[in-house]
């Protein structure tokens, strides 16, 4: 009887590896992620990695205030001065609903960085996340 007892107790744990060995089915491929949400995250990794993890000299006197995961259903990352998280934001790169166009706008635009700023987001945006804008 105790024969017995092991016997289909190893048959079932060999059951269940069984039913987990097999091959992996992929995850649907839409993630469940707006439009707007995957541009956004796209651009935000690309800025933050190109403009702030690089210490980028052009960007010493800002940081990054990410606001991807707000409620309002604009994912959207802020440029407020460093050392100053709460002030007034100076630039918005953001997207809204189901658009996977982003929108830049905000003080810095008017200065000499927003040339710069805006054809980083452009080839962010379109896939290419190079680090290839100088001030």
């Amino acid at each position: 009887m105790k024969s017995l007892r092991i016997l289909a107790a190893t048959a079932a744990v060999i059951g269940v590896a069984a039913c987990n060995s097999g091959p992996k089915t992929p995850p649907p491929s839409g993630s469940g992620k707006s439009a707007s949400l995957r541009a956004m995250e796209q651009v935000a990794i690309a800025a933050h990695k190109c403009w702030f993890a690089s210490k980028d000299q052009a960007f010493r006197k800002y940081q990054m205030a990410n606001e991807l995961n707000n409620f309002g259903g604009t994912p959207r990352f802020l440029l407020v001065p460093a050392k100053q998280y709460g002030a007034k934001p100076l630039l918005v790169v953001q997207a809204s609903g189901a658009s996977s166009q982003v929108e830049v706008f905000g003080p810095l635009m008017n200065e000499a960085l927003g040339a710069r700023i805006g054809s980083d987001v452009a080839r962010w945006r379109s896939g290419d996340t190079s680090c290839g804008g100088t001030a």
